[in-house]
């Protein structure tokens, strides 16, 4: 019952959002509340999980064995945790960001806001694939209006990028939705695959690797596997919250998370390995992570810096998850939280430094770290983690990433995890030099008034980089026992 009110709290709460019309106070009151009520509905269910229960609510039955089903295991609470906790720091910073910036159609924004938030809580929970299904086509349709919020040329053509793409995605993924129902009709996710729990035997290899290819195109296009990844750098012409939603709490991470389910759920990794499909998936997310990189130095604009960033960071966790490696499974959830939090640091921050000073590109921060120096400050922790340095929760998960592809005795793609942190360094730690060691600059000489974010927006960036660390310290809300709890059940070995 509470995966259920999770779903619908924030449901309920766009509601409340869109009747307050233009009074602020409303918005804020409703959005408050939506977010931390549905963050303690997560909570609640975590020790449950952790003894090793699964709570199950059964929606209802659209046909024979096609049932909407929630249920709550340790990959979802991984997702939901990640998700529920970073809409309140998210809603925060909004509202700060909406009023300095000057955003117009406050109310659809955080009323839609709710809704997205409300889509990737039922993927967390989804019990099955055709439910997945369902609230992977609800996310896209709820993201679009915040994709085109500000209504401009530029804006509506992101937006049609952005669904043609996504929907497209979309129709493979039904396809590979109709595969499953028609092999295992009462197919819902089990931790290491179903496939060959078949009535009717075990399931081709063609039909697998039909299913894989399915998903690369159904998930890869959310999760911005090159080359599905062109509408991500165009969609970052929508606020900036909206840019934190779609990398670190929601869009992005449904793709990965979808990854997650159908090779570790659905198809199994052991099956992948004996006829060596995921090792072809973890080469192609390797050369992902490396081109994104590489383009990722190429971006003066800020945004799309952090964009190519995105794309880069997420196909380490597809990569984790086509191996058969109970390391590598591991560091791929980890890093799905360690990413949520560091990437949005990142883009709180640039959204910050844009909203107080008009800066939006790279070559124009020289010495912004004297006028924003904690803003900054903050950007650097989230800069470091996600270069995989200690003790910023990045290093934990790349470190198991690293382990898990050793372990899988693949040493070109231990090189690939281990070199492309060396990248992520070159393209974002310059960044934090030219804040605070440039002698010249706009914001670099000795006269500079320190102006940080107002505290609306401080606070949130200040918080996601203390949890950066935190996580680099210790397991923070379980996520080190979750993940090491789904690598147990799905490749049947403790990392």
């Amino acid at each position: 019952m509470l995966a259920v009110l999770a779903v619908l709290t924030p449901l309920v709460g766009a509601v409340a959002i869109a009747l307050s019309g233009d009074r602020h106070r409303l918005r804020v009151l409703w959005t408050a509340l939506a977010a931390v009520t549905t963050f303690g509905l997560v909570v609640a269910m975590l020790p449950r999980v952790l003894d090793g229960e699964e709570p199950t609510r059964r929606i209802g039955e659209l046909a024979p064995g096609v049932e909407l089903l929630l249920r709550v295991d340790a990959a979802g609470m991984v997702f939901a945790l990640s998700a529920a906790a970073l809409w309140i720091l998210a809603s925060s910073y909004s509202f700060g960001y909406v009023a300095r910036a000057g955003e117009q159609h406050l109310t659809r924004f955080f009323a839609t806001f709710a809704v997205c938030v409300s889509t990737t809580m039922g993927l967390a929970f989804a019990g099955n694939l055709f439910t997945f299904f369902v609230f992977y086509e609800l996310l896209t349709l709820a993201t679009y209006p915040l994709v085109v919020h500000k209504q401009t040329p530029a804006a509506f053509a992101a937006g049609k990028r952005y669904l043609l793409t996504l929907l497209g995605g979309g129709t493979a993924l039904l396809l590979a939705v109709a595969i499953v129902q028609y092999t295992v009709p009462t197919a819902n996710f089990t931790a290491g695959g179903v496939l060959d729990d078949a009535a009717t035997g075990a399931v081709s290899d063609t039909m697998v690797i039909a299913l894989v290819v399915l998903a690369f195109f159904g998930f890869g296009t959310k999760a911005a596997v090159m080359p599905l990844h062109g509408w991500l750098p165009t969609a970052m012409v929508a606020p900036t919250p909206v840019s934190a939603l779609l990398h670190a709490v929601a869009v992005v991470k449904a793709g990965v998370f979808g990854f997650i389910r159908m090779f570790g759920y659905v198809i199994g990794p052991e099956r992948m390995a004996e006829i060596g499909i995921g090792l072809v998936v973890a080469v192609l997310a390797g050369v992902t992570i490396v081109t994104a990189s590489v383009m990722a130095f190429r971006q003066d604009q800020l945004k799309r810096r952090l964009a190519y960033s995105t794309i880069a960071h997420l196909s380490y966790i597809v990569l984790g998850v086509s191996l058969l490696s109970a390391s590598a499974w591991s560091g791929a959830l980890l890093h799905l939280a360690n990413h949520a939090v560091l990437k949005i640091t990142l883009f709180f921050a640039a959204g910050a430094i844009y909203v107080t000073t008009g800066v939006e590109r790279v070559s124009q921060m020289d010495g912004i770290g004297r006028r924003m120096p904690v803003t900054m400050a903050a950007f650097g922790i989230a800069a470091l983690g996600l270069a995989g340095l200690p003790p910023v929760g990045g290093f934990v998960s790349k470190w198991f990433l690293g382990s898990g592809t050793i372990e899988a005795d693949q040493p070109v793609l231990a090189v690939i995890v281990i070199g492309s942190g060396l990248l992520t360094a070159g393209y974002l730690l310059p960044i934090v030099h030219r804040a605070f060691f440039r002698s010249s600059g706009t914001f670099a000489g000795p006269t500079t008034v320190r102006t940080d974010a107002v505290p609306a927006m401080l606070i949130p960036i200040v918080t996601t980089a203390t949890i950066g660390v935190v996580l680099g310290l210790g397991d923070v809300f379980a996520f080190g026992e979750l993940s090491n709890a789904v690598a147990r059940a799905v490749v049947g070995v403790t990392p």
